[in-house]
């Protein structure tokens, strides 16, 4: 098993989840991203203009529609794909590569649950706790002079989260003998949840809903995550499956060499 059998599989599972995500995605959070389109469009619209005052709203403003740069229907259908397909192959391929490294470092942990352990800290330390701390937000929400500075605080707790996941398991690992399994489990995960909490007391909170409505809000951030679990859970699986087949293949033939040599 080596990193580039790892490498390849994390790749094709990662193409699997991005197809599951899409799927998802479409089935329930692009609802909620054309109600929230429709409160933007409907809140940017004024009684009354004149021709000049209609052109240049034209010209400053956006649209979702059919005759904008890039239209709403490419933007739920190939755009999405295309969004949702790239990443799940980048995480597929990055999730892979940690899997390697984390082979047979784990403690007694066998290739197949090696595997699900890192896609699960993964999907916690990259998507459940930046997401607790900046959910997303659908269109019509948040000041577009800001948009800047909420993503680079969105990514900025991403690497914070990131590195402390990975920290807190080189910690767990480093315990491992004096703790046990369970002792040098419970003070890598505090330890962790201590990192990211400090982190997110000390950044600041973005809270730039205004009269957006609570219910559609709400709907658009619970798919959202549902996208991302799902994502990663097929990723997981996937990936899982097919390194512990392969390392069920090479124990069954490291058996049979060892009978053939004890004839």
């Amino acid at each position: 098993m080596t990193p580039r059998s790892f490498l390849v599989h994390g790749l094709v599972a990662g193409l699997i989840a991005g197809f599951a995500a899409f799927a998802v995605a479409v089935v329930f959070a692009e609802p909620q991203i054309d109600t929230a389109i429709a409160l933007e469009e409907a809140g940017s619209a004024e009684p009354e203009h004149s021709h000049d005052d209609a052109a240049a709203h034209a010209d400053e403003g956006h649209s979702h529609g059919e005759g904008a740069e890039v239209s709403r229907s490419t933007q739920s259908t190939w755009g999405l794909a295309t969004g949702t397909l790239l990443l799940g192959t980048v995480l597929g391929g990055a999730t892979a590569l940690g899997a390697a490294f984390a082979l047979g470092r784990l403690g007694s942990l066998s290739a197949r649950a090696s595997t699900a352990l890192i896609a699960g800290i993964g999907f916690v330390a990259t998507g459940l706790v930046p997401f607790l701390k900046y959910p997303s937000t659908p269109p019509a929400v948040g000041s577009g002079d800001t948009i800047g500075e909420r993503t680079a605080l969105y990514f900025g707790f991403w690497a914070i989260s990131l590195v402390a996941a990975i920290a807190a398991v080189v910690l767990a690992r480093r315990l491992l003998p004096r703790l046990g399994a369970y002792g040098s489990v419970v003070v890598g995960a505090a330890a962790y949840l201590l990192v990211v909490t400090v982190a997110g007391v000390a950044l600041p909170t973005v809270n730039e809903i205004g009269d957006f409505p609570a219910d559609t809000l709400w709907y658009f951030r619970r798919e959202s995550i549902v996208t991302v679990a799902v994502l990663w859970a097929v990723l997981g699986v996937v990936l899982a499956g097919l390194v512990g087949r392969d390392a069920d293949r090479i124990a069954a033939t490291q058996r049979r060499r060892e009978a053939a040599a004890a004839l």
